[in-house]
This record gives C-alpha cells, sequence and structure tokens, in this order.
C-alpha cells in the first residue's frame, strides 16, 4: 500500500468511527433530552424559548414507588451477579481441571441450556414458584438465576488456560487446595470474572420476562416498572424517558468501574508470548 493511500486511510478510518459512534451515543442523547421536555410528546424541546422541566424525575418518586423498584432491582442484579462469579468459578474449575464421572454430560448440560429459548421454561418456572410460595418476592428472579451455564464456560476456558505448572508450583510450596483455587488460580482469571459480572450484571438488570410473570407489585423490578408508563390511549414519554435515564446510569457505572478488566479481558491471548 502506498504512503498516499495510507495518508487517506488514516484519516477517513477515524470519520467512519465517529459517525458510528454518534449514531450508538444520539438515542441516549434523545432520551437524555426527552427526559426534561416539557412536552407530553416529548419529541424535542427549544432550550432558547422553554425551559428543560426537571421536575419530571422527582414526579417518578411521587406518582408510583419507583425508589422500591429501584431498590429491588439493584439488590436482585447485586445478589445475582455475586452468586455468578462465586458459583460458576468451582463449576468451571472443577470441568477444566478434575477428571469424574458425568464430566462431558455436566458441560454439555450447559452448553444445551444456552440453545433453550427462556419462554420454554415460562410454565414450569411460575408452577414451581407457586409450590415454594415465593411469588412476589426476591427470591423468585434471584434463585434461579444464581448460576448462569454461560459463566461456567467462560471460566472452563479461562481456566484451562492457566498453566498447570502454576498450579503445581503452589502445590510443591505447602498451598492447600482451596488455597490454590481461590488465592492462586482466581486472581489469574479476574479480567474473566469482570466479563462475567457485567454481562450477568446488564441482563439481570434489563431482564422482563420472568420478573413481570414472577412478581407483583412488592418485589417488581424497573424494566417492569417502566412498562406502566404506556397507556391505553398514549405513552407518558417525559416520565418514561426521565426513568430510563436513571435506569441507565447503574448499567454505565458498572461498566466504566470494570473497564480495565473488561479490556484485560479481551485482550488477553492477542499478543503471542
Amino acid at each position: 500500500m502506498s504512503t498516499d493511500r495510507q495518508s487517506r486511510v488514516a484519516w477517513l478510518l477515524p470519520g467512519v468511527l465517529s459517525l458510528f459512534l454518534l449514531g450508538m451515543l444520539f438515542p441516549l442523547f434523545w432520551m437524555v433530552v426527552g427526559s426534561v421536555s416539557p412536552r407530553w410528546d416529548a419529541g424535542w424541546f427549544n432550550p432558547f424559548t422553554q425551559a428543560p422541566v426537571w421536575s419530571n424525575y422527582a414526579d417518578l418518586f411521587k406518582v408510583m414507588p419507583f425508589g422500591r423498584y429501584l431498590l429491588n432491582s439493584a439488590v436482585v442484579a447485586a445478589m445475582v451477579t455475586l452468586g455468578n462469579v462465586l458459583l460458576c468459578f468451582p463449576v468451571g474449575y472443577a470441568l477444566a481441571r478434575r477428571r469424574f464421572r458425568g464430566r462431558g454430560f455436566l458441560y454439555g448440560a450447559a452448553a444445551i441450556v444456552l440453545m433453550v429459548p427462556p419462554y420454554v421454561l415460562i410454565v414450569p418456572m411460575f408452577t414451581l414458584i407457586h409450590r415454594l410460595g415465593w411469588y412476589d418476592t426476591l427470591w423468585a428472579i434471584t434463585i434461579p438465576a444464581l448460576v448462569h451455564p454461560l459463566g461456567v464456560l467462560l471460566v472452563k476456558g479461562a481456566v484451562s488456560a492457566v498453566p498447570i505448572e502454576v498450579e503445581e508450583a503452589a502445590r510443591l510450596d505447602g498451598a492447600g487446595p482451596w488455597r490454590i483455587v481461590y488465592r492462586i488460580v482466581m486472581p489469574i482469571c479476574r479480567p474473566t470474572l469482570a466479563v462475567l459480572a457485567v454481562q450477568v450484571f446488564w441482563l439481570t438488570w434489563n431482564a422482563f420476562l420472568f420478573p413481570f410473570i414472577l412478581t407483583g407489585d412488592h418485589a417488581r423490578t424497573l424494566p417492569v416498572a417502566l412498562a406502566m408508563f404506556r397507556g391505553y390511549q398514549g405513552v407518558d414519554r417525559p416520565h418514561l424517558f426521565a426513568a430510563a435515564t436513571l435506569a441507565t446510569v447503574p448499567v454505565i457505572l458498572v461498566f466504566l468501574f470494570f473497564q480495565r478488566q473488561i479490556i484485560s479481558g479481551l485482550t488477553a491471548g492477542a499478543v503471542k508470548r
């Protein structure tokens, strides 16, 4: 490739990527602008003739128990995320390092579960939750999601990439099995666990189907509460956009907090040593 052509590509590529970035950020910008719109249709407002209506955010806590819905989502997302990190790791480690009867079946079952549509589980899950007496409780949407098969497969791949010599050296130094797993191997797999945590948090925070079916007003989460702004005659867009903006903030904060670990996990193995 000639120097002139390389120069043109070097100038063109950032411009194209900037256009894609603007296209992805524009819906977020529109959502924030619509959340302070004084108009019911929340199409747009003129900042020179109309002042932003910040009371749309305060109204959320007056027209409904928005604070409780926000707390429910935070508690469920935190419990499910922590549970997946703590429970998926030993399962994935066992699949990667141990040889036991049924190992292949367990690994295949984890892969098959990912292919099962969640809609197939609606009736049996609803029946089971009712029999356990968990309907309209946080247990109904927390316990079934504590172990995600994707997390098991991710951890297995990460542990398999750790040289077995690391564990053998620790064993020679007198480290026990629990110390090897949680004090040596687990910190090495931290980038993968960060990716798992963000993925599970995002899926749990935005989950709608099972929280809608398994909870009532008491244990309702944010995605289900957002659906309440749609009425028979239209949609209360300003308050819907305000609620969606508040619901987006925790996801962005979690991503920013784990940003370095996520990048490390995505680029692991990119450089040959």
